[in-house]
């Protein structure tokens, strides 16, 4: 990967991920002062402007490959994390309705034995079975593993004297992590993101 298609986080004043954007867009943002510099420095957050980031990136030579941009005059740290001034909002989504993004609403776990599993041992249960009508919506459908499964089978929960952990409802929008990282999520980004489902979705990009 080039220096410039690395890929920044940007979150929203309240400390949210509301965003995904490459080394230029970063740099605008960041230059315009329309956002400061998350870093990790041991452990320890700062919060610094364009021009402390600029003093740092002078102070950390020599960087990595890959790990800076170069200009006439220097070398600048490309940032990996940055906080906007005053955007408090969320990205507002409409969330279509899939196999991946009912396991993620339900955070791959079975709504009738409450354990979490991989998608592979997952099914999408109707809670009200299509031969009695049920149909395949947010509110009819939830994740359910492999074993419980087949236990209901064509019945409604209480016939098979089983119980949902929590009534089916449509997502308001779907997960960041999903919705604009896919399954690569870096490893600086782990704090400022919703618990992954797994500690291989966090690698280093």
């Amino acid at each position: 990967m080039t220096s410039l298609k690395q890929r920044v986080l940007v979150l929203n004043r309240l400390w949210q991920a509301v965003n995904v954007v490459e080394v230029p867009r970063a740099f605008r943002i960041l230059l315009q002062d329309h956002a400061q510099v998350i870093y990790n420095s041991t452990d320890n957050l700062e919060v610094l402007s364009a021009e402390d980031w600029l003093a740092r990136s002078l102070q950390d030579v020599p960087h990595k490959p890959g790990s800076y941009v170069t200009t006439v005059k220097m070398r600048i740290r490309i940032p990996k994390v940055l906080l906007l001034r005053t955007y408090d909002k969320l990205p507002a989504q409409e969330v279509r309705f899939s196999r991946q993004t009912l396991f993620e609403r339900d955070q791959y776990r079975c709504q009738y034995c409450g354990e979490y599993f991989e998608a592979s041992e997952l099914n999408m249960d109707h809670v009200i079975p299509r031969a009695m009508g049920g149909r395949t919506t947010w509110e009819n459908i939830v994740t359910c593993c492999l074993k419980c499964n087949a236990r209901k089978a064509d019945r409604l929960p209480h016939q098979a004297n089983m119980r949902l952990l929590r009534k089916p409802e449509r997502p308001r929008w779907r997960p960041f992590v999903s919705s604009m990282l896919g399954d690569r999520i870096d490893k600086e980004w782990a704090c400022f993101m919703p618990k992954a489902k797994s500690e291989a979705e966090l690698s280093a990009v």
